[in-house]
């Protein structure tokens, strides 16, 4: 792709990209005047190939949480083309039949505490109902998300409860994380993630049918704000070959496949490396210019913008823009700028110094 200079026409807002409805993190976003979209760069920054054009930021990626599959109803996590959940809807049974409480206060859902579905994994086979994937109305979600398939951003579905997750919501926290390390239960869980694999490998089968995606991300959070929940050993045993079997599943059907993971996972980050996760967004507590440092060209983390207020200057701000794409500008090791809402001021900053910079590489 020959070098085209950046020109600040590229910043003069095009209308908005296409965006869902609900939830505002997944809706529409400004478009800029691109020299190529954001779907297109993304797939350069991971292929490494020298011919991404800028960092690209949150908003270059564009998530579907669909109705169709009821964990993100239960979690109060819709993010689709149709209306935003009533407070009386979010909650409930999740696709496995488990039923979650919506809690105001925090925003979000937790499992109905006190009656846990296992007490002994090894029961799974007799308790545990899986959802029948060809049963769920696909052509309504085909229909409903049909205007997301314009999108010129790269396009994800999101998958809210991942493998350690989904185990928890079957045994609440203290039985999964010690069923996990339980030599009686192993095996027994080992059936179950392949049997999970199963399940999302047929639903992903089923998104791609419906909707025009590049990648897939699966929520599985690890971590609390202090440590991982298990081992770097326990992971690489109980959790790491279902994670490798789900992104050589992407991977074969054309997709990428980002590892959501909230909470000090950063001595697990070799595990998702070792598995061929393409992304994982880490939060701050995490040491991530060590992350980029070990394992940046092998997979992309997001980096989160310094403080911007509406107290910081025009000139501060440009100053911290320039030193954010100094530090960060690299083809081989490329990073995501990671903010809900971002002063523009700053992302459009990264966005011209980073074309500025990478037209040089």
């Amino acid at each position: 792709m020959a070098n085209v200079p950046f020109s600040p026409d590229e910043l003069v807002a095009d209308g908005f990209h296409v965006g869902t409805t609900s939830m505002s993190f997944g809706g529409p976003a400004p478009k800029l005047k691109t020299p190529i979209t954001p779907r297109e760069n993304i797939n350069h920054m991971l292929a490494r190939d020298g011919e991404q054009m800028w960092i690209p930021g949150f908003t270059d990626f564009m998530g579907l949480e669909s109705r169709v599959n009821k964990d993100h109803i239960a979690r109060a996590e819709v993010i689709d083309c149709g209306a935003p959940l009533a407070l009386e809807e979010k909650g409930g049974p999740d696709m496995f039949g488990i039923e979650w409480v919506f809690v105001p206060l925090v925003g979000g859902s937790m499992v109905k505490p006190g009656k846990p579905a296992l007490e002994d994994v090894n029961d799974w086979p007799n308790v545990i109902q899986f959802p029948d994937v060809e049963a769920m109305d696909w052509a309504a979600c085909k229909e409903l998300n049909a205007p997301l398939n314009a999108t010129e951003r790269a396009f994800h579905v999101t998958f809210q409860n991942g493998f350690f997750e989904r185990l928890i919501s079957f045994m609440d926290f203290e039985g999964a994380a010690m069923a996990i390390i339980d030599e009686d239960q192993k095996d027994a869980i080992h059936a179950l993630f392949s049997k999970l694999c199963d399940l999302y490998e047929a639903m992903i089968t089923k998104y791609m049918e419906c909707v025009n995606i590049d990648g897939v991300c699966m929520h599985d959070d690890w971590g609390s704000q202090r440590a991982p929940f298990f081992s770097v050993a326990t992971c690489r045993e109980m959790v790491m070959p279902y994670i490798k079997r789900m992104a050589d599943f992407c991977h074969s059907k054309g997709l990428w496949f980002e590892q959501h993971s909230c909470g000090k996972n950063e001595p697990l980050a070799e595990c998702m490396v070792e598995a061929g996760v393409d992304i994982w967004f880490p939060q701050a507590m995490n040491d991530v210019d060590m992350l980029i440092d070990k394992y940046g060209d092998k997979m992309v983390f997001s980096v989160a913008p310094p403080v911007v207020t509406e107290e910081t200057s025009d000139e501060e701000v440009d100053k911290l823009a320039r030193e954010f794409v100094a530090k960060y500008a690299n083809k081989q090791k490329p990073i995501v700028l990671f903010a809900f809402r971002a002063d523009p001021r700053f992302t459009n900053a990264v966005y011209r110094y980073s074309r500025e910079a990478f037209n040089e590489q």
